[in-house]
């Protein structure tokens, strides 16, 4: 039967190579399994599926670049949205409806959090990402819903063309 001290002894050490070991992890983030929910605007696509990637930078004059954008139906993008500028910005996909009615919460909860994949909320110097899958025509906006932004003309323009 092993003593106390022997015992105290693994336990320390024990403890000290999980700390160890700790230490020297991977804290990155694990992605969140995306949700899957057809928006009128479209749905969450598929990284794999994606054959175009779009770089659209979000400036502190409050504009986009570009600000309109043409998509075919059916089409996967990779929008790589890049925040150019010094203060927080998100790239919001929606119907302008949908829009309004967010900003409008946004004024009233400006540390509202969101988890959806057509949001990006991006830090000053950074960059976001988001993939989705146009399943249905129309013209849609994005939009950056961050209190004042949006108001000050934060928007742009998807025109999906019909198959």
């Amino acid at each position: 039967m092993p003593n106390i001290k022997t015992l105290l002894l693994a336990a320390l050490l024990a403890a000290s190579g999980v700390a160890q070991a700790h230490g020297e992890a991977d804290h990155a983030k694990k992605p969140a399994a995306v949700i899957k929910e057809q928006k009128d605007w479209g749905i969450a696509g598929d990284a794999k599926a994606a054959k175009r990637t779009v770089e659209v930078k979000m400036l502190d004059s409050m504009r986009f670049s570009p600000d309109r954008l043409e998509v075919k139906q059916g089409e996967t993008v990779r929008f790589v949205v890049r925040n150019d500028g010094k203060v927080m910005h998100e790239f919001v996909i929606g119907t302008k409806a949908e829009n309004d009615e967010h900003a409008a919460l946004m004024i009233k909860f400006p540390n509202m959090e969101h988890d959806a994949p057509y949001m990006a909320h991006v830090a000053p110097g950074k960059t976001g990402e988001i993939v989705w899958t146009f399943n249905r025509a129309g013209e849609f906006d994005f939009a950056c819903l961050i209190a004042g932004h949006y108001q000050a003309g934060m928007v742009g323009k998807i025109v999906v063309a019909a198959r």
